[in-house]
């Protein structure tokens, strides 16, 4: 197989500049290129290993915003951000964190698993969580 690498997620945004401040401001992300089209821009912003695509939207949302930990239908349900500490990220982010669903500790699974769903400017799902960690030996793909 020839190697892979995760590139980026694409996000169409009514207000994309709104999307780069939340993102900028809360998980540490920064512009790594802005290509011009014309009268429109797409600006890439990447933290660590992580990009994020920013389009302007050319049209409404033919769902209303999903709420809790994501929509329920097929597609993307969230996108997620490993911390040291979700309390800690929620007060850093004051009134930006329109938390939608927890936090809820998953200690049954994984001890100290923590997490909150909140939603972007865009009405994007993101997934907070400290303490996940893989399992040793996952069952095998049947």
């Amino acid at each position: 197989m020839a190697s892979l690498q995760f590139a980026h997620i694409g996000l169409s945004c009514k207000d994309p500049l709104a999307v780069e401040r939340f993102y900028s401001s809360h998980f540490g992300f920064n512009r790594a290129r802005v290509v011009s089209l014309g009268a429109e821009q797409v600006v890439f912003i990447k933290s660590g290993g992580v990009c994020l695509e920013l389009f302007q939207a050319k049209g409404e949302a033919p769902v209303p915003p999903a709420g809790g930990a994501g929509p329920e239908y097929p597609g993307w349900r969230h996108l997620s951000f490993q911390v040291d500490d979700v309390a800690a990220k929620l007060q850093e982010m004051g009134d930006a964190a329109r938390i939608t669903l927890g936090p809820l500790r998953f200690d049954d699974f994984i001890p100290g698993w923590q997490t909150v769903w909140m939603s972007d400017p865009e009405g994007n799902i993101v997934e907070v969580s400290q303490g996940y960690v893989d399992e040793d030996r996952p069952p095998p793909l049947e």
